[in-house]
């Protein structure tokens, strides 16, 4: 699985949307990307301090990406490749198969892009690995 959409965007993947919520994705086809929201539902533990993929140092959860969260709720932001009645083929994703779809939003780069926005512990710390390890696993600490 990537580790993170945007360094592995030739990842392609298949998102299918219950037949009756199809009437939800007209119009979706003008959109060259979505922002997918996910129930994180492999992820059976959480931990409030977690070593991420771009650091060797434990971090607040919540300033960081990694999949051990409280909420078990993912976001990516993903391009819209085509639609099919309720498929809709995209890349850049990075999700397992078979995990629950919560929402889809349009991106809309008027709106999402913050060019002024801070990095913080991530500085200039760019992603080198494309594949999740496994540092995350279902259960118990990091590995």
């Amino acid at each position: 699985m990537p580790r993170q959409g945007a360094v592995a965007s030739d990842s392609k993947g298949l998102v299918e949307v219950f037949d009756e919520y199809a009437e939800g994705l007209s119009d979706i086809g003008g959109f060259s990307h979505l922002i997918l929201l996910f129930h994180l539902d492999r992820s059976k533990d959480h931990s409030l301090k977690v070593i991420p993929f771009a650091d060797d140092s434990p971090r607040g959860v919540f300033s960081t990406r990694a999949p051990r969260r409280p909420n078990q709720i993912g976001m990516t932001v993903v391009r819209l490749i085509s639609v099919d009645g309720n498929k809709l083929t995209v890349s850049g994703i990075d999700m397992l198969d078979g995990t629950p779809l919560l929402d889809i939003k349009p991106y809309n780069p008027d709106i999402d892009p913050h060019p002024d926005a801070k990095t913080g512990w991530m500085g200039d710390k760019l992603a080198k690995q494309a594949m999740a390890d496994e540092r995350f696993g279902t259960g118990g600490e990091p590995q």
